[in-house]
């Protein structure tokens, strides 16, 4: 083909058109990158410049049945360092160590780490606003003061057990603040700056701020007043007994709401890392697992009346002990009870009548009950760590196993399984599931998100056996060993326990676990209340749950059922006076009068008391005990006198 000049201005006209429409199409793609994609490709970039520094929404407070705050959060400031930033590293560890009174050193290898940001621990973190001002004032480039949270409890160790503790992080690491932590701790926010691959700040660019999500408080079942009864009462336990553990619940029956739990050795959240593990980590109310001894006999009882196997009018002959399998159990009372009722053998805790009970019912049907009572299972409160307890296999119960399972030996249980347990009896046969939390709260609005609703498991037995039960326990506390707990003008049922620890596959000489287990009033019970202590050491005072368990109960019941208004009543049984027990008076109201007309009032009602006179002035202006209250004759009434008579009382000078 020959090439002419026409054809060659053809060819470079078509080269120029290519030419141009190429760079037409480049300028369009950057027309359309710089301003279509603009923002999109904005965002990529500040996606891998950004940086963030976080903060934490305020935690959730936890609340008592009333509303009182037993854990909040208070804010304070912490620092973070972003080492990248931080050019001279050493002057930066020089100008912080004196503040925050910390070795230099320390606060150097933090700063030389090879990561994005990092807590200055101990010192730095949650400062006072006297120590955070100064650090603001140095105007250190890498140092941010960013806010943090501070768990307080204002009631110490209330409620320890329950509560649970929190980590560095504010994280729940034991009780509701695991348990609850997703509702407790709401979610984090952030600092956001944008930093190169080298985590120096980027020029131009600001910073922003992701706000936090604050938590929801969580409001427990717990009493207060009633937890500070509880509390009380291991103390004194404690002091008296120096036993090596304690354990001690309060439930309402009706609905399984958990009223208190306390435990021996107890801590204080706030300072968690001062005791020992075993200490904060175990709540012994919920996880702990032991023989129950012969507070378990309430379930051999429940069955046999439910199966129809024994009246408790029937008679049993106790001559001491019973022949089982070629073993021979003895009573605790030696020569035993002689011929007795049913609901004799309930008073005296005989252990020969309740292996014969057991017979009767035969491992299938006992078994059956223990399972359908909610032992060897979870009871699955609301609390991390829950035990399930040990039952024998029941392929392998003889005739010994059967026996020593009748009356709470041989098998283990959880605290919390015996009060739901006796709650069944409670409420009328209904196994109810324990909780401790009742509602979750918006802090800000007060409304509530979210409530527990009670929970029943089963029906256990029926409401005339658990009357009848309920009977027969109110007479083991007005006539049997449970005279301890009784209480003038409230109706108090219950069941002693005295258990042998085993260790080792052997009985422990001398180690038991003293407990008793109540409800009140016994017609209608509101209250259910169990104690159990682990190797008391008293020192003339036999080893019995009735002798020292049975009363601890019973001044809890007391006080709680005082607390919660119940009126009292005098339908119960009246108490069986026995040999050795305390005679109890009835104070008068010295209120209002005057010393002299005290002494009268004192000689009149012939009861033999002890007055303690404080203050000064002509009336009498309060007394402790108040008047109307029961008490061991020659107790002390401790006497408060002023210059002029309290409000409502009546001038009887004239």
């Amino acid at each position: 083909m020959r090439v002419t000049p026409r054809l060659i201005r053809r060819r470079l006209v078509i080269l120029l058109m290519c030419l141009l429409a190429a760079i037409a199409g480049l300028i369009g793609r950057v027309f359309y990158i710089q301003t279509v994609q603009s923002p999109w490709l904005s965002g990529k970039a500040k996606q891998l410049w950004s940086r963030n520094i976080p903060v934490q929404g305020v935690r959730g407070s936890i609340l008592d049945s009333s509303g009182q705050p037993l854990a909040y959060t208070a804010t304070a400031l912490s620092i973070l360092a972003i080492p990248s930033q931080i050019k001279d590293k050493v002057a930066t560890a020089k100008a912080l160590a004196p503040i925050l009174q910390m070795p230099e050193n320390v606060i150097l290898k933090k700063l030389q780490r090879r990561q994005l940001s990092t807590y200055l621990n101990p010192g730095g973190r949650r400062l006072s606003e006297q120590v955070a001002e100064k650090i603001r004032s140095l105007h250190l480039a890498g140092i941010y003061l960013t806010e943090e949270g501070r768990r307080v409890y204002p009631y110490g160790d209330l409620a320890a057990s329950v509560l649970g503790i929190t980590g560095g992080d504010g994280q729940g690491l034991t009780g509701v603040e695991k348990e609850y932590d997703s509702v407790l701790a709401g979610k984090p926010g952030a600092i956001l700056y944008y930093a190169n691959n080298k985590g120096e700040r980027m020029p131009g660019e600001g910073d922003d701020f992701l706000s936090p999500v604050n938590g929801d408080d969580v409001e427990l079942t717990i009493n207060k007043s009633i937890q500070e009864f509880v509390q009380r009462e291991i103390e004194r336990a404690v002091a008296e007994y120096n036993p090596d553990h304690v354990t001690a619940i309060v439930a309402n029956p009706k609905t399984g709401a958990i009223l208190a739990m306390a435990n021996y050795p107890t801590f204080n959240p706030a300072d968690w890392r001062n005791y020992p593990p075993s200490t904060y980590n175990h709540n012994l109310a919920i996880w702990q697992t032991f023989e129950p001894g012969s507070t378990f006999k309430v379930v051999t009882l429940s069955a046999a009346l439910q199966e129809n196997k024994v009246n408790l009018n029937d008679r049993f002959y106790d001559p001491g002990y019973y022949e089982v399998a070629g073993h021979r159990i003895r009573c605790w009372k030696a020569g035993g009870h002689g011929s007795q009722s049913y609901l004799n053998v309930v008073e005296n805790s005989c252990n020969p009548g309740f292996i014969a009970l057991g017979e009767k019912l035969g491992k299938n049907t006992l078994f059956s009950y223990i399972k359908k009572f909610g032992f060897g299972q979870k009871t699955g409160i609301d609390l991390p760590g829950e035990g399930t307890g040990i039952l024998f296999n029941l392929k392998k119960v003889g005739p010994l196993e059967l026996a020593t399972t009748a009356f709470g030996q041989g098998v283990s249980v959880t605290p919390i399984q015996q009060v739901m347990a006796l709650s069944a009896v409670a409420n009328g046969g209904k196994l109810m599931k324990p909780y401790v939390v009742q509602s979750i709260i918006n802090p800000v609005t007060g409304q509530v998100i979210e409530s527990t609703e009670p929970t029943v498991v089963r029906q256990v037995i029926s409401p005339s056996v658990a009357a009848e039960v309920r009977s027969a326990l109110e007479s083991v506390v007005a006539n049997g060993s449970g005279g301890g707990a009784y209480i003038q003008g409230y109706r108090v049922a219950g069941k002693t326990g005295t258990a042998q620890v085993a260790k080792n596959g052997r009985y422990e000489s001398g180690h038991y676990i003293v407990s008793f287990i109540g409800m009140a009033p016994a017609n209608n019970p509101v209250l259910v209340a169990y104690i159990a202590i682990d190797y008391p050491r008293p020192k003339n005072q036999p080893v019995f749950g009735g002798v020292i368990a049975a009363p601890i109960v019973g001044r809890i019941l007391a006080d709680s059922l005082a607390e919660l208004g119940v009126p009292k009543s005098n339908q119960g049984l009246a108490k069986k006076i026995r040999w050795g027990d305390p005679l109890t008076v009835t104070l008068p109201n010295f209120v209002g009068l005057t010393m002299k007309q005290a002494r009268d009032l004192a000689l009149q009602s012939t009861a033999q008391i002890r007055t303690q006179v404080n203050g000064q002035g002509q009336y009498i202006v309060a007394q402790a005990p108040a008047g109307g209250t029961s008490v061991a004759e020659g107790s002390t009434v401790r006497l408060i006198l002023g210059d002029t008579p309290p409000a409502g009382a009546i001038d009887k000078t004239g």
